[in-house]
């Protein structure tokens, strides 16, 4: 599986589709990235090459979130496509993510 998440300056570009196809690969790349970040750091996620997005997408986010908390950083993703954003609505987490 080719890689999903490449560095683009001081941000992560997630590409590709977020569903459960590509979920256990996108949240491990995830996480690599942001433990490349650095300590106090924000780990910055662009979503807008993403093409697809199912439920399993918001288990990747919450994923990263768990992995940026416990090493003590933020994360922020910017861009998320509108089928994100009413997912998270609909399961009333969109308060609960750092999208913007």
């Amino acid at each position: 599986m080719s890689q999903q998440i490449q560095r683009a300056g001081s941000h992560w570009a997630v590409s590709g589709n977020m569903t459960l196809e590509t979920a256990a690969a996108l949240l491990a790349e995830g996480v690599t990235s942001i433990a490349e970040t650095a300590a106090g750091g924000e780990a910055a996620f662009d979503l807008a090459a993403v093409a697809a997005v199912d439920s399993s997408g918001l288990a990747v986010l919450f994923g990263w979130q768990r992995a940026a908390s416990a090493e003590g950083k933020a994360l922020r993703v910017a861009n998320p496509p509108g089928n994100l954003v009413s997912l998270a609505e609909v399961y009333g987490a969109a308060e609960l993510l750092p999208l913007s």
